[in-house]
């Protein structure tokens, strides 16, 4: 049994296909969809999202957040950005968690940290999963 999965951006369709089993960062922590899951609606945090297919590699993606459908056997991943783990660039990642962070030490007023700290949480979770998969995890 399997589920379909398209996973989309405001840059347009970054993957539809079929998938034994998906592993999304949803925002109370990780979330495994099997083939029949039950009926899902929650917004994601910017982290992986992983596509298992039967006698394939596994496809990994990064997104920036957003928000992740579930029916019995369609699977609705609507991010923010996203973009294949495979295309991230770890010294990019890594000047932008440092960007981040400035921000972060730098804003005065409430927004400017929440912005800031919004930021610097989606450049960390970016460049943990490039670590990650560099190392071979």
């Amino acid at each position: 049994m399997k589920l379909h999965v398209d996973l989309v951006s405001a840059e347009g369709q970054i993957y539809s296909g079929s998938a034994t089993m998906v592993f999304v960062a949803a925002e109370m922590g990780e979330v495994g969809i099997a083939p029949r899951h039950a009926p899902l609606l929650t917004r994601m945090r910017p982290g992986q999202v992983r596509i298992q297919q039967e006698g394939q590699e596994e496809q990994q993606f990064f997104v920036s957040g957003g928000v992740l459908e579930v029916q019995p056997h369609l699977v609705t991943v609507m991010a923010d950005t996203a973009e294949r783990a495979a295309d991230i660039d770890e010294a990019a990642a890594e000047k932008a968690k440092q960007r981040a962070e400035e921000q972060v030490a730098k804003a005065e007023d409430k927004v400017d940290i929440a912005r800031a700290q919004s930021e610097l949480a989606e450049a960390a979770a970016r460049l943990h999963m490039v670590k990650k998969l560099r190392s071979g995890q």
